[in-house]
């Protein structure tokens, strides 16, 4: 997270709660205000009080408006009455960045393919590993986790489709990264089977779709889609 153009330091945060609150704002409290026990609720349950709210809070204050004075109002957190709300406007988020990225190449897939590959790259880019992993066991990250790992999954399988001809080599490599974070994506089982396809590789080709299938039927109990199917039995009847 950047704040006035500047990196803010993880070492910044004296109390865990503040930097607990803040990510719970940032993804939470930036669309709309929430009422203070909402955000109690959400994030402590009976473990919290008022005055440890304002401590947590304050906390918050400390670290993006360290010249603040005491009772001037904040650039970032808006109150109003018992409500409160985040705004981000001033602050710079990867997960931001990514969502905004991703959200440009899939609207340029089709009409500006140069455009959306960039994007995506960048995107890509941006993806560094798990969702706030210090509250991976905490139920209000889920949702969110969750979400942005759809969104990586489907950017890694795009890119991969449109690099399918030019560089069918990094449309594999894509679609190996998208099976490290979802084993059962099927989506990159047959890009990837169109990949070393293209590559001329047509052993590999049969053999991912067979990965594929064992790997379904193991986790899910399905099989795999007609169009993953057909294009396996495209592959396996070529000569």
């Amino acid at each position: 997270m950047y704040s006035d153009s500047k990196k803010i330091p993880q070492k910044s945060w004296k109390r865990d709660k503040s930097l607990q609150l803040l990510q719970f704002m940032i993804f939470s409290c930036h669309q709309k205000a929430l009422h203070k026990e909402q955000i109690i609720d959400r994030l402590w349950e009976d473990d919290m009080d008022d005055q440890g709210f304002k401590v947590a809070l304050h906390g918050i204050s400390k670290v993006l408006e360290p010249s603040k004075k005491s009772h001037a109002e904040s650039r970032f957190i808006e109150r109003n009455g018992h409500t409160y709300r985040l705004n981000t406007s001033e602050l710079w988020v990867d997960s931001f960045s990514f969502e905004s990225l991703i959200y440009m190449g899939n609207r340029y897939v089709h009409t500006n393919p140069t455009i959306a590959e960039q994007a995506l790259r960048e995107a890509l880019l941006l993806h560094t590993g798990t969702f706030l992993p210090d509250r991976i066991f905490e139920d209000w990250s889920a949702d969110e986790r969750e979400r942005l790992q759809l969104m990586f999954l489907n950017a890694s399988v795009t890119l991969a489709e449109l690099l399918l001809e030019k560089n069918p080599a990094e449309s594999i490599q894509l679609c190996q990264n998208a099976l490290l974070e979802d084993l059962t994506w099927e989506d990159a089982y047959r890009i990837q089977m169109a990949a070393f396809y293209a590559r001329g590789n047509r052993p590999m080709a049969i053999k991912t779709y067979q990965v594929c299938e064992k790997v379904l039927w193991e986790e899910m109990a399905l099989k795999p889609l007609p169009e993953t199917r057909k294009l396996y039995e495209k592959i396996r009847s070529a000569e």
